[in-house]
């Protein structure tokens, strides 16, 4: 059977946080890694969260009753230029793992304010 449907990409990925998250929220993506806070429809509002755009995809923060931390899932941002991100992170306190695992690739591991895990990556 031929498949009749062309893949696109990825338009979002979704992020848990506890409820209330939403100032933390833009603090870290928006004040802190610069990101565009995207204004959720008009009848999601109500559940809480946020959206962030990356590039041409979206973060979204979705508010958990039952949160728990993502410690192994989640999602790789493809940034230039990220020397310049490790010594932003730095100076305002945000640790981070370096790892050099995958030939090619400069990148390391951090969590965002809910301690969900993201990776950071640049091709070299």
């Amino acid at each position: 059977m031929a498949m009749r449907f062309e893949w696109m990409g990825l338009d979002h990925v979704q992020l848990e946080a506890p409820a209330g998250c939403e100032e933390e929220a833009r603090r870290f993506f928006s004040g802190l890694l610069g990101m565009e806070e995207v204004e959720k429809p008009e009848k999601l509002r109500v559940r809480g969260g946020a959206w962030f755009r990356c590039g041409m995809q979206m973060i979204h923060v979705g508010v958990e009753a039952s949160f728990v931390p993502a410690k192994k899932a989640h999602p790789a941002f493809l940034v230039r230029n990220i020397e310049t991100l490790m010594r932003h992170l730095e100076e305002h306190g945000v640790a981070y793992r370096l790892d050099d695992e995958i030939p090619g690739l400069i990148r390391f591991f951090t969590e965002d304010p809910f301690g969900n895990r993201l990776e950071f990556m640049e091709v070299r």
